[in-house]
């Protein structure tokens, strides 16, 4: 086996600035491998005036890929070395056309009798675009209408001689049904990853290929248009784990990433607005894409505001969205990512703060029941927030469009899913006794709360030992404008530091700003399928803070006990 092969690739961003494939050197069956890219060099593009080859048209980087799918072979057997490959690119890269090109070497090459091959696109569209091209290569060459016969009304390729087939199939429940295939490559993983049950597909489409040694997965995708969530986010990571030298053990993926480097797209100057960046994560430039097309289209995407520049950098270069950035975005949206702390924990503001207050939100069987806590530092007096949220199984029913989002949530212990209706009120008290007991919070407005259907968690904190002069009523709506204004202030200057929470990332999207005469909302309303619960306890516990409060009685007597002092 070759299982501790390291597919790390370390100078990878060295490699995409050199305009070179960003992937690791590999035993390459040199036979083999020209054998695979002499195949892909004959196709030709049907859709493009003169019809050329790939070999006239094709990018470097995709050959690379062929050499590698088709040539890399444990050194001295014949056992496939890699099991699967990830590809990054940004979209006009002729990567639809590349995975139909590459599916027809791979039905040429193969020696499997009555083998099965997929292509797998995320909607009908790009799979019937994906066949075309398919269907077009063939026409395109007499030897291969010759060896191939074309069933369009089923979107499958047979091989007249092996019998072997390539389907092109739209990615749903059903796209594993018959033979287990010997190469399945997905198109636009990122799109796939919406539905809810992608991850239930993605396991069975690699349960089946697991029992044969000779099959390969593709995976072929631009950056999401959203944060990346579910089974999008997990492989992205798995395969920048393995570039990066961090995952080592029983690798069979190979990764190929066409990105800037997180600090390129975190930096607040940013640089990958200037087109000079472009060409490093743009690999079939000069052929189906160029600078100067793509740049008017930037500066059009920059006129039409915010969104539409984010949602044009996600797909065109890649840019990860760590938030899903809008015109009418909450405006504190801007500095949020800037100003978060990793090192920074629940139990850390407990450690430094001298006084915490809590915010509380939402709470419906279909909701989100959210919780943030801000703490003040006992020196530095800068404020710091933690957030944590709820959500009851029958989420997962009546929400499934954002599910994988709160699954992974749930993996990083920001929520907790919960099934008997008590369990998320037992958990909030639990977490407000806790800092009670600890001496942080003050005697009076120490949990802000929505005074509307609220009276199952206020029971559950008086149980817990919190006073009625501990809680508050937060009003909602145009009465939260001084915590949805000043907050944005303090993330700008630095003196408001939250956890790096993905959670929270989302939320703050989700969130759309309103102006309602003088003061600005930010609603439920009108964040769409997104949840902001776990926000608007955000804005709670801003509103309390806001009002300086002091230790409470506990506290002092607490630090006299630990330092007193002897009056004479």
């Amino acid at each position: 086996m070759a299982l501790d092969f390291s597919f790390a690739c370390l100078d990878w961003e060295e490699k995409l600035k050199a305009g070179e494939t960003p992937i690791c050197a590999l035993p390459i069956d040199t036979r083999k491998a020209d054998q695979a890219e002499a195949i892909f060099n004959s196709l030709r593009l049907p859709d493009v005036i003169g019809q050329p080859t790939m070999a006239q048209a094709g990018g470097q980087w995709f050959r690379d890929i062929v050499r590698a799918a088709f040539g890399a072979y444990v050194e001295g057997t014949s056992e496939r070395l890699i099991g699967e490959l990830f590809v990054l690119v940004p979209k006009k890269n002729s990567k639809t056309t590349n995975s139909a090109a590459l599916g027809i070497t791979a039905l040429v090459l193969n020696l499997v009798p009555n083998a099965v091959m997929l292509i797998v696109g995320p909607s009908l569209e790009v799979a019937d675009t994906c066949f075309s091209q398919a269907i077009g290569m063939i026409e395109a060459d007499e030897t291969l209408k010759a060896l191939f016969q074309v069933r369009g009304h089923i979107k499958t390729i047979e091989h007249r001689i092996t019998g072997a087939v390539l389907k092109i199939k739209t990615f749903d429940m059903k796209v594993m049904t018959g033979a287990i295939p010997i190469l399945v490559i997905l198109d636009e993983l990122h799109i796939m990853a919406k539905n809810h049950y992608a991850k239930k597909v993605l396991g069975q489409i690699r349960g089946g290929m697991i029992t044969r040694p000779d099959t390969l997965l593709i995976m072929i995708t631009t950056q999401s248009v959203d944060p990346p969530a579910g089974i999008f986010k997990s492989e992205l990571e798995y395969a920048r784990g393995v570039r990066d030298g961090l995952i080592k053990e029983e690798v069979r993926l190979l990764p190929i990433l066409y990105e800037f480097s997180e600090a390129f797209q975190k930096d607040k100057r940013e640089l990958w607005q200037d087109p000079k960046y472009w060409p490093m994560v743009l690999p079939n430039l000069g052929r189906s894409i160029e600078i100067h097309r793509l740049t008017p289209l930037f500066r059009q995407a920059m006129d039409k505001g915010l969104e539409d520049k984010i949602l044009w950098a996600s797909q065109h270069l890649n840019i990860q969205i760590g938030l899903g950035t809008h015109s009418d975005l909450w405006i504190g949206g801007e500095y949020w990512l800037s100003s978060e702390d990793e090192n920074l924990t629940y139990e850390k503001i407990k450690e430094v703060c001298d006084v915490c207050v809590v915010g509380i939100d939402g709470g419906g069987l279909d909701d989100l029941l959210g919780l943030t806590v801000i703490g003040r530092h006992r020196t530095t007096k800068i404020w710091l927030s933690w957030s944590k949220a709820f959500a009851d199984e029958l989420v997962k029913e009546r929400r499934k469009n954002i599910v994988a989002e709160l699954e992974d949530f749930e993996k990083a212990g920001d929520l907790v899913f919960v099934s008997d209706g008590v369990e998320d009120i037992s958990a909030v008290a639990e977490i407000c006794a806790d800092l009670n007991n600890a001496g942080l919070l003050p005697d009076e407005n120490a949990i802000g709360l929505d005074p509307e259907g609220v009276a199952a968690i206020i029971d559950a904190l008086i149980g817990a030992g919190i006073s009625e002069a501990q809680l508050a009523a937060v009003s909602q709506g145009y009465k939260l404008n001084a915590a949805i204004k000043g907050a944005p202030r303090k993330l700008k200057n630095g003196s408001l530091k939250h956890c790096d929470q993905a959670l929270m990332n989302w939320c703050v999207g989700n969130a759309r700003a309103e102006m309602r005469g003088n003061a600005q909302i930010v609603t439920k309303q009108l964040s769409g399928s997104g949840k902001i619960d776990p926000l608007m306890a955000f804005f709670d516990a801003v509103m309390l803070m806001s009002q300086n409060p002091s230790p409470s009685m506990k506290a002092n007597m607490d630090e006299f006990l630990s330092n007193p002092v002897m009056v004479i």
